[in-house]
């Protein structure tokens, strides 16, 4: 199965939720104020949020002005076109070499999992991974990322379940400059984003890589769950403002219809959508692109 058909298959329930709406008002009738509101009932409904809801409205508005537009269905192909637009305004850049990956994020959004198809992605690139068990709190983590590691064959540094995840860390990079990996991924504990010590934690796994590993680039990596809709907003915000976020991984879409959410997150955070995530194979992990995932939910 191709990228667009894993992309679409994944994102049947946000297209229904999304696309089969707004369907009903592109009709052929005049474009007035109540296409507008009932095109924002539709956006808001779906979960794309307020902020973005009144940006896609705006430059619709401007541009069915600009382009003289006077018919509803004129208008599907520019809406299309707006929000490839924003979600491309926060594109994420093509990776540098080596690089250091922190994941990130609250408990049970797929985090282990998400290394484990990273791991393989890097892997079929030919890359040479290192994966850093950084999670030595919660029972039988490091044997699940081993299990992903072995999958993928890569190297794995772990250490005892209740050890200092710093330590981890700082062996970890000093087996990824012995190996001359190409990526250390490193697996950090799911934590409540308003629990402070744990939040301290990652400060702290962040100077050790920012001090250790200077000459690699460094991602860090918030994985959020597709389904909590909205308060992937809040998520990003304070994960952001505790070791700032360079990437977003927006799993399990392939089980929700709140995948307009993307769109929230890309106006109010600014923060670049890098990868999704619509299944539970080891290749359902993909490269967000802009473009792909609007002709998801349209086509």
């Amino acid at each position: 199965m191709g990228f667009f058909s894993r992309l679409f298959s994944g994102m049947q329930k946000t297209k229904k939720n999304f696309a089969d709406k707004l369907k009903f008002i592109f009709t052929g009738n005049e474009i007035d104020e109540e296409f507008f509101e009932e095109l924002e009932y539709v956006l808001l409904s779906s979960d794309v949020g307020a902020a973005a809801t009144e940006e896609i409205i705006e430059r619709l508005k401007d541009e069915t002005k600009s382009r003289k537009l006077k018919k509803t269905d004129d208008c599907k192909a520019l809406l299309k076109e707006i929000l490839i637009g924003i979600l491309e305004e926060n594109k994420a850049e093509e990776f540098s070499f080596p690089c250091v990956m922190m994941v990130i994020g609250v408990n049970g959004v797929g985090k282990t999992t998400t290394i484990g198809k990273l791991a393989h992605k890097f892997d079929k690139m030919g890359k040479k991974v290192v994966l850093a068990a950084a999670d030595t709190f919660r029972a039988a983590a490091s044997e699940q990322l081993e299990i992903w590691a072995d999958r993928s064959r890569v190297k794995i540094v772990t250490n005892e379940q209740g050890s200092d995840p710093g330590a981890v860390v700082f062996d970890a990079i000093a087996s990824a400059k012995a190996r001359k990996a190409d990526v250390l991924i490193i697996d950090t504990a799911g934590r409540l984003h308003n629990k402070v010590n744990l939040m301290e934690e990652l400060k702290k796994i962040s100077r050790i890589v920012e001090r250790d590993y200077p000459e690699a680039e460094y991602h860090k990596l918030l994985v959020i769950d597709a389904s909590v809709g909205q308060n992937a907003i809040s998520q990003v915000e304070l994960f952001d403002e505790a070791v700032g976020i360079t990437d977003l991984a927006i799993t399990k879409l392939d089980g929700t219809a709140k995948g307009g959410a993307v769109f929230a997150v890309a106006t109010e955070n600014q923060v670049p959508v890098r990868f999704v995530g619509v299944g539970e194979q080891v290749g359902d992990l993909l490269d967000f692109d802009a473009k792909e995932f609007v002709d998801a939910i349209f086509e």
